[in-house]
């Protein structure tokens, strides 16, 4: 009875996350489905995998259905003993997005408890994480991987923590099953912004240790840490080794490319430097952590009939209805990124709580939080503060695989909140004295109250309110129409302000309150409880709500199929379809419905990109010719049509010759020039495995004769050796060709294909897509798993001898 007494405050915690859970996301108790882009694009990637798996209960881990070609690796693939997503579907057991919101509470909830701090605090600073804006807005445009990853963060600080504190079996199996959980989630950028605040933290362990004399039990610690994470990386084997192979297949590894096609310098490993900071984090943007529309809110936002922005409208001939919908998505962000979505709030009261704390909180906690939120900061910045981001791409290993350096704030997202509830930790801390205590609620009012005040009053000295597309719309709509936009940018900067403003002074006057001794401890959490869900929820309401939610058949279905569509797909041979009615290569809609040389993904497939960059993005017919283009979806007054092309080489063909080249860079330059029907473009590094003693035979001929994403079979009738170019993408870690049941080598050919050596005769040749990463990865994935288990049992069963 007592150990229930003990747990039941928890599982009244945990019953408040579901409430809230569903509270915000409230929808989907009526079975609708919120709206998310990304997922729409996944959806239409994945389509042809998920239907292979419905209909022959096995992964295909191969789809036709996008870039020509490519490992589901990345799409959601299946993998075998993979017990860790097992349990994560457990932990994700309400409905999305709720699941992920509970996710955020619950991770940082264990984060605090490993801190120290009681269930009332920590269940304060779960409610600060988990409705911060940013972490909302990634749900409502679907980012979910990011999401998943996020909020497995704070249960591995927890784990890592608990080990500092107390290295024995519960420390090790959190972080154990924390650190699998965060892999399996399948974020590696938001994992490896996880790792550097990590580093921080070790450093100002390691400095503490080394003040105290405690080096040794540091190190002990440390061995701890690093067999539980061999354990979770273990567990997640099949998706890191998965993963870690396409990379280099993808336009995150090397294709061997030197040049751009205009002939200047190519990264040769790894993003460019523009590329990774396009989403750079504006300095003055910085105060929208504060302030939730310091640089007006998202790119477009609603300001109704009642802006300016609609009366200038009015004024160029406007009706009523059109100035109407046009101040529904009025361009009021003037910062400095490409696109926002939303500002990246963490909440006027939490800041105050922050800056409260940072007087008040001594040691390594303080410091570790300080020093991964300014880093965090500095390399949000991105272009703005060129010179780190520069020297982290050049030194610091990995960081130049991954681009939007703004979201590398989730650091902050994190932080501050733990920082803001040990400010409070140490308000009801009777050890502190109250005059400290009461210097620092002035010095964190001044701060925070008078920064607002100087925004307020001195605005227009500060700030000119102008953004980068300024330009473009005052040659739409004249000076007039930009006067009116900056007034109503101004207005919406000076209504938050004021926003931010009263939470500071309340959260301020509560504490003040409290230290009159007129209201208790208790009062003063409910009251910045409500302080929280009043902020945060309220920003975050202007951009994720009801309105972002449909019936779920529009998730599950997002795609109608159109007229082009049910033309191509009467056809029912082997082919590709390119869609040129927008952005081919940004686009999963046509992998819905076809097999596409384009798709939606961040890591494209590295060559079929570099093709398009020099080739496809110029419409080469021969490029696409050989890579089977039988069909474009053009547009036309009357909608999309179809088109045939009639010159596409087809699944298969026999070349006339070889045209050997040393490297990448002559091998796609040499596309440009050569008849591809006729001659094959290979490195000289597959000379061995390749047999020029072939004739070129009119008569010959080879047919596909069935076709799977994971198996293609041909027949072939010549009467002599040929040498056959087939119209799939190499992809040689998995690809296994047969040539009459029996293996033998292929080479790559025209930068991206397959191509291989065929004697005289009739035969059959077969493609396996038979991957050794998945039996070699699911063999260790289930090795761990069982010892993360035996691990578990023996924690029990020692818990239960000592009670004995």
């Amino acid at each position: 009875m007592a150990k229930l007494k003990q747990f039941l405050p928890h599982l009244f915690v945990l019953a408040g996350f579901i409430i809230l859970s569903l509270f915000y996301f409230n929808p989907v108790l009526q079975g609708k489905e919120i709206f998310q882009s990304d997922i729409v694009q996944y959806i239409g990637m994945a389509k042809e995998q998920t239907d292979f798996r419905a209909d022959n209960g096995e992964e295909p881990y191969w789809t036709d259905a996008a870039f020509g070609g490519m490992p589901t690796y990345q799409l959601g693939a299946h993998y075998p003993h993979n017990y860790v997503k097992k349990l994560d579907s457990i932990l994700r057991f309400l409905p999305r997005p709720a699941d992920y919101l509970f996710l955020y509470f619950i991770g940082f909830y264990i984060l605090l408890l490993c801190l120290k701090l009681d269930y009332k605090l920590a269940f304060l600073g779960a409610i600060a994480f988990g409705f911060s804006t940013y972490l909302i807005i990634i749900l409502g445009v679907g980012h979910n991987a990011k999401a998943h990853a996020i909020a497995y963060m704070p249960m591995v600080l927890a784990g890592i923590i608990a080990v500092f504190r107390n290295r024995n079996i519960w420390s090790f199996l959190l972080l154990a099953v924390a650190m699998a959980l965060e892999i399996q989630a399948n974020h590696f950028q938001m994992t490896y912004y996880l790792l550097l605040l990590v580093i921080v933290l070790g450093i100002a362990y390691l400095i503490d240790a080394y003040r105290k004399k405690l080096l040794p039990q540091f190190f002990k610690s440390i061995g701890v840490m690093v067999i539980a994470v061999i354990l979770a990386i273990a567990a997640n084997a099949t998706n890191l080794m998965a993963t870690s192979e396409y990379t280099q297949f993808s336009t995150r590894g090397d294709s061997g490319l030197s040049i751009k096609p205009d002939g200047t310098p190519k990264e040769k490993s790894g993003l460019g430097f523009d590329y990774i900071t396009e989403y750079s984090y504006g300095v003055l943007e910085s105060f929208n952590l504060f302030v939730p529309r310091f640089m007006g809110g998202g790119s477009s936002e609603n300001l109704g009939r009642d802006s300016n922005v609609y009366d200038a409208i009015r004024k160029i001939g406007a009706s009523s209805i059109q100035a109407a919908d046009f101040a529904k998505n009025v361009p009021t962000y003037w910062g400095d990124q490409t696109y926002v979505k939303a500002p990246a709030y963490i909440g006027a009261a939490v800041i105050f709580l922050f800056v409260f704390a940072l007087f008040l909180v001594r040691g390594r906690l303080k410091w570790w939080i300080i020093g991964a939120s300014i880093l965090a900061l500095l390399l949000s910045w991105g272009r703005n503060f060129g010179f780190l981001t520069q020297f982290f791409i050049d030194f610091v290993p990995l960081y130049n695989k991954f681009r939007a350096v703004s979201s590398v704030q989730v650091i902050l997202e994190l932080c501050l909140p733990v920082m803001a509830v040990f400010g409070l930790y140490k308000l009801f801390n009777e050890k502190v004295k109250e005059e400290e205590k009461s210097y620092a609620l002035k010095w964190s009012a001044i701060i925070t109250g008078g920064l607002l005040l100087v925004f307020l009053l001195f605005k227009s000295i500060l700030f000119d309110f102008t953004g980068a597309n300024d330009a473009i719309y005052n040659q739409q709509f004249g000076m007039d129409f930009m006067d009116a936009l900056e007034e109503d940018r101004k207005a919406i900067f000076t209504s938050d302000v004021l926003r931010s403003l009263i939470f500071v002074l309340l959260s301020a006057g509560l504490i003040w309150v409290y230290l009159l001794g007129k209201i208790n401890r208790n009062f003063v959490i409910g009251g910045f409880t409500i302080l929280f869900l009043v902020d945060l929820i309220g920003v975050d309401l202007r951009y994720v709500n009801r309105d972002d939610f449909v019936q779920a058949r529009e998730m599950e279905q997002p795609y109608e199929m159109q007229e082009a569509d049910a033309a191509i797909l009467q056809d029912t041979s082997h082919y590709r379809v390119f869609d040129v009615s927008g952005n081919p290569f940004n686009t999963g809609r046509t992998s819905y419905f076809h097999n596409a040389l384009g798709g939606y993904h961040a890591a494209k497939p590295g060559r079929i990109q570099d093709l398009y960059d020099f080739y496809i993005s110029e419409n080469n017919m021969q490029i696409l010719n050989m890579l089977n283009v039988k069909y474009f979806i053009v547009p036309t007054e009357e909608g999309n049509q179809a088109q045939q092309n009639p010159n596409a080489f087809g699944n298969a063909w026999f070349v006339e010759n070889i045209k050997w080249v040393g490297d990448a860079d002559e091998e796609i330059l040499a596309l440009n020039d050569t008849d591809l029907q006729r001659t094959a473009v290979i490195n000289e590094k597959f000379k061995e495995e390749v047999n020029e003693d072939f004739n070129y035979d009119t008569n010959a001929r080879i047919e596909l004769v069935s076709q799977q994403p994971n198996e293609l079979k041909y027949k072939v009738s010549a009467e002599s050796g040929q040498f056959v170019v087939f119209s799939e993408s190499y992809y040689q870690p998995g690809w296994q060709a047969y040539l009459d049941g029996k293996a033998v080598p292929h080479v790559q050919a025209d930068y991206v294909l397959r191509a291989m050596n065929v004697p005289a005769g009739e035969h059959e040749i077969t493609f396996k897509f038979e991957p050794e990463v998945i039996q070699t990865g699911s063999t260790i994935a289930l090795i761990s798993s069982v010892l993360i288990g035996l691990v578990l049992i023996g924690g029990v069963g020692y818990e239960l001898k000592k009670r004995n």
